[in-house]
């Protein structure tokens, strides 16, 4: 159940009845603080404004109108007109044994929309390096909470799989093979490959030729060109697919949308464009003049489509990619996670898309930017040497921390349980320290930090779900045995209470916003919440109905700690 949105629409209904103008927001917010009950409604000060009246004599008129006697205790009108929500403990007791005995925690279903979400995007013949690891587990945690709401989610890994690069690959396999020398298909080798092919891309004219020849045979469909492609294109997804394994991150290759996929919709689109009135010959490449951008003199900014060699640009793909979306898979919202500085790039694509009626303005196209991941000096995060750091040494490093740390502390644990805690703490952290940020700024990545059992982080959660875990053991009795109703006779009991049922409204931003931080945040406060529970409530010396009622409440904290740490992509431990 989402409270935020039930009481929403009560004082919304109240606020109208009271001679608000039909669709007032009635902004309901959780309080900051205890003393102003569990929730606030703060829209009354803006109607009576428009109304011209006096705020705390319209919050009387809506009070008058508002009935909230099975969910509220009291409710009642604060400072300048602010309504105070303090809910009821015997209704939220009712609603957190609801969501115990759900399977869903209570959290319903939204209407499903085919959703499209567009996220990490690598590139062929390189390694995954930590630059792509924020589109890729920011998107996952965004579609698992988006499947988890009900919706149809297409995963869309947008890799990069056409273009130049390619020609100048397939022209430097050739030139080896010629002069009888192999070409390593391992995935490290071929970086070095890439960099090989790009010098004499760059320094070679002949060279250059002979690439731009072999791009242009690639995209005709020449099969010796397209047999070399696949070669390099498996290659990259095998690799790619141990990093995602090992974040649990829920890519496979069914999701591969490459560049290559939008290629034979390319001159189609051009020639639409050129009809239509959009597209222009200038000076040898075909322009989109867009009078929403203006250059420094204030002319409209032209956004290229072919060039004068006839070859495409990203501006193309990004149009027909948005267009085949729409009409090939159905979406109704569309959510690119890509990094903040494509941002122009993609706002201009989308104004050619939305001119030329590719895409209606009804379906939605967004552009959830991120942030930079920082080394501690504030620079992008390098190597020592300064050089791109590839995601699986990271991981690496996060599993050999992880483990010294594990290690280092006393348990009867195995090497082996001590490997597999140290892996699961490991790829966790990695993973929570980058979601629990705002994506959109940039943030530092600190080693200390992350695998930190205080504050905001993985292993605080884990161990916080752990504990719980640790408390029904101790007990000598299961979550499912347990029996009677939650009763919520102490503050700390209420105020776990509320916290738990505000899961659902936790879930739906995330949703909505594509903001996996709220999650964090949500989670990192009901561990809280629980602690202070736990301190004020003794649960294995209480007795009879109090304990079984504690230990609900425990059961029902563990099942939210697990669900939302899923819905992040992140396992839990029973022991840690």
């Amino acid at each position: 159940m989402n409270i935020q949105a039930l009481l929403n629409e009560k004082v919304a209904a109240a606020m109208t009845a009271a001679g608000a103008p039909e669709g007032s927001p009635a902004a309901v917010r959780q309080s900051a603080k205890a003393q102003f009950g569990d929730y606030q409604a703060n829209g009354v000060m803006g109607v009576a404004k428009k109304l011209g009246c006096n705020p705390r004599e319209f919050a009387q008129k809506v009070l008058d109108n508002l009935d909230l006697s099975e969910m509220a205790e009291k409710v009642e009108i604060a400072g300048p007109g602010f309504i105070n929500i303090f809910l009821n403990d015997a209704w939220l007791a009712k609603q957190a044994d609801m969501a115990l005995t759900d399977s869903r925690l209570a959290v319903t279903k939204e209407a499903p929309q085919t959703i499209v979400v567009d996220y990490s995007a690598p590139n062929v013949a390189k390694e995954m390096h930590v630059g792509h690891l924020r589109s890729t587990i920011i998107g996952d945690a965004v579609v698992r909470t988006l499947e988890f709401l009900g919706h149809n989610v297409i995963r869309a890994n947008h890799l990069g799989d056409w273009g130049t690069q390619f020609g100048m690959l397939i022209a430097n396999m050739v030139r080896k093979e010629q002069d009888g020398a192999d070409v390593s298909m391992n995935i490290s080798d071929l970086e070095g490959f890439y960099r090989e092919s790009k010098i004499l891309y760059d320094e070679d004219p002949e060279f250059g030729e002979t690439a731009r020849n072999y791009v242009v045979r690639l995209q005709s469909g020449d099969e010796y060109c397209k047999e070399k492609w696949k070669q390099l294109v498996e290659i990259t997804l095998k690799q790619n697919q141990r990093n995602y394994d090992r974040l649990s991150v829920s890519l496979t290759d069914k999701d591969v949308m490459g560049e290559s996929t939008y290629n034979s919709m390319l001159p189609g689109i051009v020639a639409d464009l050129k009809e239509k009135g959009l597209a222009v010959e200038d000076d040898g490449a075909v322009v989109v003049f867009l009078d929403e951008y203006k250059n420094k003199d204030g002319e409209p900014m032209g956004v290229i489509i072919q060039k004068r060699d006839g070859g495409y640009l990203y501006t193309t793909t990004d149009i027909a990619c948005a267009k085949y979306r729409y009409e090939n898979l159905n979406a109704e919202r569309v959510l690119y996670f890509i990094d903040s500085r494509q941002h122009q790039h993609l706002m201009m694509a989308w104004t050619i898309v939305r001119k030329a009626g590719y895409v209606p303005e009804e379906v939605s196209l967004e552009h959830h930017a991120f942030g930079m991941m920082l080394g501690k000096d504030g620079k992008p995060f390098k190597t020592r040497a300064g050089g791109t750091v590839r995601l699986a040494d990271l991981l690496d490093e996060a599993e050999e921390r992880a483990f010294k740390l594990i290690d280092s502390k006393e348990s009867d644990f195995t090497q082996e349980e001590k490997r597999h805690i140290a892996t699961t703490v490991a790829m966790a952290s990695v993973k929570y320290a980058d979601l629990s940020k705002h994506r959109t700024t940039d943030y530092i990545f600190d080693w200390d930090n992350m695998l930190s059992f205080e504050g905001n982080t993985a292993p605080y959660m884990q161990y916080a779900y752990t504990r719980i875990a640790s408390i029904f053991n101790k007990a000598g009795i299961s979550p499912e045995d347990l029996e009677g109703n939650i009763i919520l006779a102490d503050e700390k009991e209420k105020a776990l209470a509320s916290k738990l049922l505000q899961f659902e409204e936790a879930v739906q931003q995330v949703a909505r916003e594509g903001l996996p931080h709220m999650m964090c945040s949500y989670l990192y406060e009901l561990a809280g919440a629980f602690s202070s529970f736990y301190e004020a409530c003794p649960i294995l010396n209480s007795e009879g109905e109090t304990k079984q009622s504690r230990l609900r409440l425990a059961a029902l904290t563990a099942r939210t700690i697990k669900q939302g740490l899923d819905l992040l992509g992140i396992n839990t431990l029973d022991r840690m």
